[in-house]
């Protein structure tokens, strides 16, 4: 948890940042996992996120976004507000902005790991 708050300060900044960039945070975050659970070799990582709860990186970043940007907007500094409320430029434009992140469809990864989860609170 401690390597989690160094890797993801300022989150909803960069959260739309190179995949690239993402998935080696992500892969930090894996061999930690494995290191702390002491998992053998042939477990996934999707199995290692779910059993121990945890959210992917980009999942991570994805809701501290969400969070960010719900207080953001009922923030009392007008500039603040004025920053949160902008419209998205459509999907084919070049430029992306932090809040974009919200609107991303998820990776991989997460779509696996949120899939077993689905699976598990059907079966309890």
């Amino acid at each position: 948890m401690c390597i989690r708050t160094v890797m993801t300060y300022a989150c909803p900044v960069f959260a739309h940042a190179d995949p690239k960039a993402l998935h080696r945070l992500q892969v930090v975050q894996n061999k930690f996992c494995r290191a702390a659970t002491d998992a053998h070799w042939c477990v996934r990582n999707f199995i290692l996120h779910r059993d121990l709860e945890l959210p992917t990186i980009s999942k991570y970043m994805k809701d501290a976004s969400k969070r960010f940007f719900d207080i953001a907007g009922s923030h009392p500094n007008a500039l603040l507000r004025a920053a949160v409320d902008y419209q998205p430029p459509p999907p084919t434009h070049y430029i992306r902005r932090p809040r974009n992140v919200l609107f991303d469809p998820p990776d991989a990864l997460t779509a696996a790991v949120d899939s077993l989860n689905d699976v598990n609170d059907t079966h309890d």
